[in-house]
């Protein structure tokens, strides 16, 4: 059986974000991230805000 999963915008230290999937009872530790949201394509949206928004850097 798979797990349900969660997926998160995760900023990395030189100021990009990844998008990740985690099991739905895990959260990304020590680092500055949004979400949890239910599918990928939800996570690529957001991320676009996020860069948008000078949150992120664009790869």
């Amino acid at each position: 059986m798979i797990s349900p999963q969660n997926w998160y915008i995760v900023k990395t230290e030189d100021g990009f974000c990844e998008i990740i999937n985690l099991p739905e009872a895990e959260t990304p530790v020590g680092k500055k991230y949004w979400g949890p949201f239910k599918s990928e394509s939800e996570a690529i949206a957001h991320r676009v805000g996020l860069i948008r928004g000078g949150k992120c850097q664009p790869r």
